[in-house]
């Protein structure tokens, strides 16, 4: 009897979570059964979706002016997802402390460095579906993680990921193919 008591309080507490965060953040939309066991930030108007029983660790970050679509039963631990255009994590994905990055920030050409960022300096990001990212890697603009790729801890992802491999490094390589 204890442990269903204990249940039912675990899921009231997320339940209330939910609530609270929705009430304070109008563009965050969470689905059913969505832990939130630590805490949760947005920034600059970015709007949030976020996939049934997705669970959230430490503090989880988005910022810009885009839309962050996360899809079900993911995890994302400790991650900042900067979303100026769109943000797409599909279903069963694992994010590590990591960062999710669609904007420069900043224009490339030298004359432009100190001018307003350009649409050329952003592009959407996908992480497709059962996609691991490890702590402290980087994915830059307009990148696809393809489903059930791993990219490794502290990896900067500058150019798309196949399916089914592991990317190392800085230059990203493949390190290791799951389908051969």
């Amino acid at each position: 009897m204890t442990v269903i008591r204990r249940g039912l309080v675990v899921r009231t507490i997320f339940a209330v979570k939910r609530g609270w965060y929705q009430l304070r953040y109008p563009r965050l939309h969470l689905g059913a059964g969505v832990e939130i066991r630590g805490r949760i930030r947005l920034r600059r108007g970015v709007r949030v979706s976020i996939g049934e029983n997705t669970r959230l660790n430490k503090l989880v970050r988005f910022a810009g002016h885009g839309e962050v679509r996360v899809g079900a039963n993911c995890l994302l631990n400790a991650t900042w997802i900067g979303a100026w255009t769109s943000v797409t994590v599909g279903d069963g994905c694992l994010l590590s402390n990591c960062e999710l990055l669609d904007n420069d920030f900043h224009n490339l050409p030298p004359a432009l460095r100190h001018d307003p960022p350009t649409a050329a300096s952003r592009a959407p990001i996908v992480v497709e579906d059962n996609v691991w990212i490890g702590a402290h890697a980087l994915v830059m603009k307009g990148v696809r993680v393809g489903r059930d790729s791993v990219v490794g801890a502290a990896t900067v992802v500058r150019t798309d990921v196949p399916p089914g491999v592991v990317v190392i490094g800085n230059p990203q390589q493949i390190a290791k193919k799951f389908h051969d």
